[in-house]
């Protein structure tokens, strides 16, 4: 397994800092969704971002932990307009995915389009499925298919 799913002690830690962030401010709790894909030799995370300027998104890595930070701007205040319905979160989002130690951390990349922050992280050379040879007493060679654990 390469990406770890979930470290339930610190989705109630981000569920606590979220709603104490929210009765502090007096708005709701803002979200970053997120969906994982494993395709041929990368696993692939985008998360919703719309509305983010793609200048204020910042990625980094630290100890197998990606951290994905943005901000969204709110607009600003315009003469003789009134706020009828305002659900739209503005500020700072954060989110952060435990990476598997399987993972290429010095090659991933990202992409930012249509509100979709794409982040492409490509599975280490040392995980991947190799054959090694095997030489049987009599001096022939064989091969095993073997996988990284």
């Amino acid at each position: 397994m390469a990406l770890v799913r979930s470290d339930p002690f610190r989705d109630v830690d981000r569920l606590f800092q979220q709603l104490w962030s929210a009765q502090q401010n007096g708005s709701k709790p803002m979200a970053m969704p997120m969906d994982a894909y494993r395709k041929d030799d990368s696993f692939l995370l985008q998360l919703d971002l719309p509305g983010v300027d793609p200048e204020s998104v910042d990625l980094t890595v630290e100890d197998n932990v990606l951290t994905v930070s943005a901000q969204r701007q709110a607009p600003p205040p315009s003469e003789g307009v009134e706020s009828v319905i305002a659900e739209r979160p503005f500020g700072s989002f954060s989110r952060q995915v435990v990476l598997g130690k399987t993972l290429d951390t010095e090659h991933i990349q990202a992409n930012y389009e249509s509100g979709v922050l794409t982040i492409v992280i490509p599975v280490a050379e040392k995980a991947k499925p190799r054959k090694i040879e095997v030489t049987k007493g009599n001096g022939q060679k064989t091969s095993i298919e073997t996988t990284a654990q």
